[in-house]
């Protein structure tokens, strides 16, 4: 019987092949969406879930309160030797520091040159607990040692081959910085993709108090370090909770006590939390989403298969009366939509894997995560496996059970004399429902896309408040003191220089920690505190920032006792005006400093803020970088020869460049991915409701046959006929847009709120949203209407 179900329903697929086709198609859009966005989230979802111990090893984090609560993923340095010394439900607690903007050098060999190294981000100081609390995967070296004495360091495999070739690296040795020598105690598999941890260079902790002032490792207002802890076998987490709080208030004085709180975290959520790349609404909103997607191609299915129903009228008849029972029936149409579904889902996994090397490498530009791997494969994981086999089930079901329950039902007596109607195969009433849930999702998605992309259109357009076109940010070395006069002079030389300063961070950047001060009462800090600049007496003209009074830094001033400040640092002090605070003493960073002028307002961070307090501190001690202006029409040798200089003068460092508006622009990475996703799935979307609204006109045209046939001899001109469609539609999209414009409305109103700088909330993106839909559903419903309203109203009566 089987076979014979198998049989009739490939026949049957194969004579309705155009209609099974946009079946097919219509599945396969909406399922190729969803597994795109559930690969997504699945691999999100696997970060760092593969080391021991989950259930009990957890991550100790840091809120400062001050004017506001700022979260951090640090911990006091000397928070885990305290854990793992005083308390014995705690098995182990480790700590690491990720190196950023370093250089490690390969001392040269005895017939080559030294080899040097930018290292950011891959590096990091770590204890021997690491390797207890963590998996990793040991080639050679000893775990319990490799880490345990100052100056000793443990690479990856691919830095051991990016360090020192093919050759041994057990033994050689590596250059921090030209400020210590490190010798290679151990080499370890790669890390996987699928981590936070994602550490090439582990560096032995023992090693920073030798790079570093006397008391800065016990230094308990300090956050420098990540901890983890790991707890006994039956230790109840709310123990480390008590433990934490026992240890703020005995370690910090109690007027500082208050403004620090410690929080616990599962490790599980270290790609959720603080400083992960993947906040778990995020990831639900996305899963619904993908949902929303196949639950769209589900409401196609169904809208094409009752469509064509009444074409199986007298099929269904016949069986019926030699014997077939309404169970049989829909046992045979959900075969016919398993077949489908599978064909559905052959072309989806082909336009996934067509579709991930996109989303790969979009997650490894925008969201810098270190080369993600997802694959269609994933699917076959035991894990994945699972949802994927119930996606598809539940597709066969949610597609095929409606349609094969109705065309099950008919009367064998009026499907054989063709006395069946529309109103026999469900009328418009379910179908009306369907039409408008996907005119909700498509104008829901339509006007997302609108607000993201007018909002991005604007980031990008902002008056950042300083000169940032043609800058060339070229980073120093934050051990060895830079030439700076040296350096300066060779650079202004060449053809295409016109500014050099030098600076800690340029006027907008993402390092953006606040720092407390004094002004008031120079032994308490004020309520809000000051973003801080090292800078020298050439920031201003470089950047085109104007005084708005006082004067600026003088290049005789050594000490950095002089200081400039912003509008809106004088604005929250509460004074008068700005000529009133110059010659006025600020305490920042444990030193009196001189205000000796106030710059005009610019912008320090994102365009998640506002315009910060911002403190300009003349000091070239803590410069990290260089920022040359180059001239409009420079030379293309010019950055080769601005390398050159770089060379000559500190031949031992790394020469690293960057535009600077490379740097304004990864402000918009997040915007961007999600401008890029949100336009995917809008397009989707809208492709699925015009497939629906094919299945949905067809419907109309046969269900209302005669009567467009008796208005049709009755004189009914082309487009009074139109219009019976027309009305049908128009009604359908007014209603989806009563229920997407609020729904829309509330959704992008809320993610506009965390911008300072935004778009204003007006209707232009609801009325654009409308008149989009509109002419989308013209211009798939016309032909199928017009061919309708033109036919021989004769071929009516003959098939009616």
């Amino acid at each position: 019987m089987l076979a014979h179900y198998l049989t009739l329903s490939l026949r049957r697929m194969w004579r309705q092949r155009q209609v099974n086709l946009i079946r097919v198609v219509s599945l396969a859009l909406g399922l190729a969406s969803g597994l795109v966005i559930f690969l997504v989230v699945n691999y999100m979802f696997s970060f760092d879930r593969h080391h021991p111990h989950m259930n009990r090893s957890y991550w100790v984090v840091t809120d400062i309160k001050k004017e506001n609560v700022m979260q951090t993923d640090a911990a006091p340095r000397p928070l885990a030797e305290v854990l793992r010394r005083d308390y014995p439900f705690v098995e182990s607690a480790t700590r690491l520091e990720t190196v950023f903007g370093w250089t490690i050098s390969v001392p040269a060999a005895k017939a080559g040159a030294e080899k040097k190294f930018n290292e950011a981000r891959n590096v990091c100081f770590a204890e021997p607990q690491y390797f207890n609390h963590f998996l990793v995967e040991w080639v050679s070296g000893n775990p319990a040692t490799a880490l345990s004495s100052p100056n000793t360091v443990v690479i990856s495999e691919r830095y051991a081959r990016k360090y020192f070739d093919n050759a041994d690296p057990m033994g050689r040795t590596l250059r921090l910085d030209n400020r210590a020598e490190l010798t290679v105690t151990g080499i370890i598999k790669n890390p996987p993709a699928n981590t936070q941890l994602r550490y090439d260079v582990l560096i032995s902790y023992a090693t920073i108090p030798g790079l570093e002032q006397n008391g800065t490792m016990q230094d308990w207002e300090g956050l420098q370090s990540m901890c983890f802890v790991l707890l006994r076998d039956g230790t109840n987490p709310a123990k480390l909770t008590t433990t934490l709080e026992e240890i703020r208030k005995k370690n910090l004085p109690a007027a500082r006590a208050a403004q620090f709180a410690y929080h616990m975290l599962p490790l599980a959520d270290l790609n959720h939390e603080r400083s992960g790349m993947a906040p778990r609404p995020v990831l639900y909103a996305l899963i619904a989403v993908g949902l929303l997607l196949v639950l769209a191609a589900c409401v196609n299915y169904i809208n094409l298969a009752t469509a064509q129903a009444l074409q199986r009228a007298r099929e269904v008849g016949l069986r019926k009366v030699v014997g077939s029972t309404q169970f049989q029936l829909i046992r045979q149409f959900l075969l016919e939509t398993a077949l489908l579904t599978v064909f559905a889902v052959i072309v989806s996994l082909v336009l996934v894997q067509l579709a991930m090397p996109l989303v790969n490498g979009t997650l490894a530009k925008q969201v810098d995560m270190l080369h993600p791997d997802i694959s269609i494969l994933d699917l076959f994981q035991p894990g994945g496996l699972k949802w994927f086999l119930a996606l598809v089930a539940g597709v066969i079901v949610l597609a095929g059970l409606y349609p094969a329950w109705v065309l099950s039902r008919f009367s064998p007596t009026k499907a054989i004399t063709g006395q069946l109607t529309t109103q026999t195969v469900g009328g418009f009433t379910i179908r009306r429902t369907l039409i408008t849930g996907q005119f909700v999702l498509s104008q829901l998605f339509l006007i997302i896309v609108l607000v993201i992309s007018a909002q991005l259109k604007y980031m990008q357009k902002v008056d950042w408040g300083f000169d940032h076109d043609r800058k060339l940010t070229v980073w120093l070395s934050r051990s060895t003191p830079a030439p700076f006069d040296q350096l300066r002079n060779g650079w202004l030389q060449l053809p295409g220089v016109e500014k050099v300063t030098y600076a800690s961070d340029p006027p907008a950047s993402p390092y953006n920690r606040p720092v407390p001060f004094s002004y008031h009462i120079p032994s308490r800090p004020e309520a809000f505190e000051t973003r801080l600049r090292a800078a020298d007496e050439q920031y201003l003209k470089t950047f085109g920032l104007a005084l708005v009074a006082g004067r600026n830094f003088r290049a005789t001033d050594t000490t950095a006792r002089e200081v400039l400040v912003n509008e809106t640092l004088v604005r929250q002090l509460g004074v008068s005006s700005a000529d009133a605070i110059v010659g006025k003493t600020m305490r920042v960073k444990d030193e009196d400093r001189v205000i000796v002028g106030v710059v005009k307002d610019f912008r320090s961070g994102d365009l998640h803020q506002p315009v910060m307090p911002v403190t300009l501190v003349h000091d070239l001690r803590h410069t990290t970088m260089a920022v040359l202006t180059l001239s409009p029409n420079y030379p293309a040798s010019t950055l080769k020869t601005i390398e050159a200089v770089w060379d000559e003068t500190m031949p031992r460092q790394v020469y690293k460049a960057d535009h600077l508006n490379d740097l304004l622009a990864s402000f918009l990475n997040m915007e961007r991915l999600l401008a890029g996703f949100v336009q995917a799935f809008a397009c989707i979307a809208m492709a699925m409701s015009c497939l629906g609204l094919y299945g949905l006109v067809t419907f109309m045209a046969e269900g209302r046959a005669k009567e467009i046939g008796v208005r049709r001899v009755l004189g009914a001109k082309t487009r009074q006929l139109l219009w019976i469609f027309g009305k049908e539609f128009g009604r359908l999209i007014l209603i989806g847009f009563l229920v997407a414009a609020p729904l829309g409305w509330w959704l992008t109103n809320g993610w506009l709120q965390q911008y300072a700088h935004r778009i204003p909330t007006n209707t232009w993106s609801l009325a654009a949203t409308l008149g989009i839909t509109v002419l989308i559903t013209a211009a798939t419903v016309l032909g199928h209407a017009l061919k309708a309203a033109m036919r021989n109203p004769v071929e009516y009566f003959r098939t009616q």
